[in-house]
Order: structure tokens, then sequence, then C-alpha cells
């Protein structure tokens, strides 16, 4: 009997150890970094850090450049995609690119840049110093003028930073990937004020690091936590101070998505996608004027809002989102929020990078990677085909064209309209992988980064021709 009973458990216990087993296998092959991306598959983010976020700038050996443009937030000037700098570009490169300006080697991440008054700022990570870095350096050679790190824990998880510093007239903000705001002095690096996001206001790290890219709006930097007791808040940008809290009643966490400033029958106010739904406040005092819970992403919401005129704001994501446009309109003081249609991921989406509005319509790399034109009638107009594909990489419009990169580091120069897509140049410009930091221009100098470096690209028209 006792041993009809052995006989009985040798075959579970051997498919344990061969369940234990396969694991151990799949821990150490060399494909197991081909595995779809879920959140905390990789590493336990912690929440609570034993962190003071003060430090003191070390000065480096560059100096500002003397250089015009500025690109002083995520998306820049306008926050939408588009440079309107005057600056001519050139619409042809030489046969191995754009000239390079200098290179730099970066912790991992995907952080790009802000760029103003010949200096160019970058959120860094030292994975030897266990620091987060905010690295100011000269935009004519990459040289270093000061920088200005704190030490916090962060694992590797799929890249480190993930944000873009804001500018103000005299301040420098940045959002660390485990939730630490630091003010800093945007000339000489010296501390202004610093807040931890997590210890004081309740906000969870989102899978993968913070993504968000904080908002300077004249006096105020805008953040949204996505805490018990803010989800949106305003805070002076000289002293660190809340000027104002949105409550979270409904416990609605931060998302890798930024937020987006919005005027809208003379109302200003900010639009932001939470993990529950999408939300408007006012800019005044952070009041809730509308909210929807029709767009949510159960993995992770990237892609920013887009303003698309009119009362307008598109929603696009990743895993199986797909595209929403929403509609704003106003009755005796009240908004009320609209859904004009949802699209399903096959016909538009974004994965990572969020689109462009433009000429009345909206431009975007679809699930596949091939760029994509949708009216704003929900109808797709062209795609540039399973022949010209672009991957998770970033784009933008500049000089009237619009720069494309792809996964691998190449770039595109292209005529675009809502009538179809022209290459005008490609070279391949980084030689890493994961080239997907938002692109960065200021004065026709481009800035462009993979997983682990940095580049400056001389787009101008009389540095290399017509």
């Amino acid at each position: 009997m006792a041993l009809q009973v052995v006989a009985r458990l040798i075959p579970g216990a051997a498919a344990v150890v061969g369940a234990l087993l396969l694991i151990l296998w799949l821990g150490s092959a060399p494909n197991a970094a081909l595995t779809e991306r879920i959140p905390m598959a990789d590493a336990t983010i912690e929440q609570e850090s034993a962190v003071v976020v003060r430090g003191t700038p070390v000065a480096g050996e560059g100096v500002p450049a003397e250089l015009p443009g500025e690109w002083p937030c995520f998306r820049g000037p306008n926050r939408d995609g588009i440079c309107t700098d005057p600056t001519p570009l050139a619409k042809s490169w030489p046969e191995n690119g754009p000239p390079v300006l200098w290179s730099l080697e970066l912790g991992e991440g995907y952080a790009g840049a802000a760029v103003r008054a010949g200096r160019v700022y970058v959120l860094d990570y030292d994975q030897v110093r266990r620091a987060d870095v905010l690295r100011c350096l000269s935009l004519k050679d990459g040289r270093e003028i000061w920088s200005y790190s704190y030490g916090v824990e962060v694992k590797r998880n799929h890249g480190m930073s993930r944000t873009v510093p804001a500018l103000g007239d005299r301040h420098v903000v940045a959002l660390g990937p485990k939730c630490h705001v630091t003010c800093l002095d945007a000339e000489s690096g010296e501390h202004k004020w610093a807040l931890d996001l997590v210890r004081s206001f309740g906000a969870k790290v989102p899978p993968w690091y913070a993504g968000q890219c904080p908002l300077i709006d004249g006096q105020k930097v805008i953040l949204a936590p996505g805490g018990e007791s803010a989800l949106l808040m305003a805070v002076d940008i000289e002293t660190g101070s809340v000027l104002w809290k949105t409550p979270n009643p409904n416990g609605w966490t931060m998302t890798h998505s930024s937020i987006l400033p919005l005027e809208f029958n003379g109302r200003r106010m900010y639009v932001y996608c939470a993990s529950g739904g999408v939300v408007g406040v006012s800019a005044d005092d952070g009041r809730l004027l509308w909210q929807t819970t029709d767009w949510r992403i159960s993995i992770a919401n990237v892609p920013t809002p887009v303003d698309a005129g009119d009362g307008r704001i598109f929603l696009s994501g990743g895993y199986n989102a797909g595209c929403m446009m929403l509609r704003l309109e106003e009755n005796d003081g009240a908004i009320a929020v609209q859904t004009l249609f949802r699209l399903k991921p096959r016909e538009f989406g974004s994965d990572q990078q969020t689109p462009v509005f433009r000429d009345g319509v909206v431009y975007g790399v679809i699930p596949g990677g091939e760029l994509a034109c949708l009216g704003l009638d929900g109808k797709r107009r062209w795609t540039s085909g399973s022949a010209q594909r672009f991957g998770l990489g970033p784009y933008m419009f500049a000089g009237g064209m619009m720069l494309l990169m792809d996964d691998s580091g190449v770039l595109t120069l292209a005529d675009v309209t809502p009538d179809g897509l022209k290459t005008l140049a490609s070279a391949k410009v980084l030689h890493g992988h994961e080239s997907w930091g938002p692109i960065t221009i200021a004065g026709g100098l481009l800035i462009v980064r993979d997983l682990t470096s940095m580049v400056c690209l001389d787009l101008r028209e009389n540095q290399h021709g017509k």
C-alpha cells in the first residue's frame, strides 16, 4: 500500500521539479529578453525609498553655447511635437548622414533633452553611484557644464530614466524614475526645492518607472501624482509650496502619460490620462471640470492626450487600446465630454509615442510600425506601407517636414501631408538599440538617443547643401 502511495506521488513530484527547472532555464536563456513586456515581470519596483532629495551641483568644463533655438519641455514649446523655429533645414543629407556635433554615453533609459540658452538638460541615472543625475551640457560640444545628483536605488527594468525636464525662465524641473521632483537654478544647478511624490502625496511608482514629464505653466509646476491626496497638483515654481490639489476619490493612479494644457471656450485646463479614466481640471484652482471612464488602458497608458482643435482631444495607446476622439461641449457653464469615435488598433493606435495633430489630421506610427494619417472623421487616409516601418521610435515636425526615428537608429526625413509621404533622406545615426527617446531640436540641431547613448546632429541647410 505504501509503495502504491509513493508511486502515485512520483509523477507529481517530477512535474514540480520539471517546472522549476524550466523556470530556471527560461531565466537564463538568451531569448528571455524577447518575452512580452509585462509590468513587474523583470523587477519589483519599491514604492518607498529612504532618500533625501538634496544634492550639490558639481561644475564641469563645459560652457553655454552661443547658439539660437530652444526646446523647453516634452514635445517642444507648444507641447505638440511641432517645431516652429525658422532655421532652414537641409532637404538632403550626405551619404553617411548629417554631421555629428557631439555624442556621449548615458545610463540606460529613454529620457529626452530640453534646450535653452545654449544649454542641454537631460535626466540620467548613474548605475555605479546609484543616483539620479540631472546633467547640464553645452549645446555646442556636449561637454558638461554642471551636474546635480541624489542617491536613489533604481533597478534595471527596461531602462531607468524616461522623462524630459521642463525649463522655466530661471528654473529646471525634473521628475526621476521613482517620482522624485527636483527644481534647480537653470544656470548654476543650485538646489531650489524637491518633492517626493510617493512619500508626501501617496503616489505609486508606475511599472517601468515614471514616464510623466513635468509641465511648467507660468509660475506654476503642474504634476499628476495620482496619489491618495492629489490626482493633479500645482506648486509654486519659486518655493515648491502647494498651490492647489485635485481630490482623488476614485483612487486613480499615475500613468506614463504627461499632462496636456488646453484652452477651451476661454478656460485654461489640464487634461490627464490617469489609470481609471481621463480628467480635465481648472488651471486656476485644480477643480475637476470633467471626467470620463471611456478611456482606460489596463497595462500601461503611455501617449499623452493630443489637442485636435475645437474642443477635440485625441487619445491613443498600445496593448490593444487603439484610439479614441473626445469632444468637449459647454452648456450653462458645465462641461460635458462626448466620445466621437473609437477605433481598433489595426485601424489606428500608438504603442509608445504621442501622435501629432497637423494640417487638420492626426499623424502617428501604428502597431506594426507604419506611419499613418487619420482624418478627424475617424477614417484612415493612408499608411506608409509594409516596406517603410518605424517601430516604436519617436517622430516630430520641423522645417515643415517630418523626422522619424526607427528602433535601430535610422533617421528619416520626409515630406508628409494629408495626401501621403515622400521620403527625402535617410541615414543610420545611432548604433545601439531601442532608439526611443523623444526627439529634441533647437536652432536646427537635432538631439536623439538610444538606450545608452545620445547624439547631436546638425540639420541646418547651410551645413551640407540643400
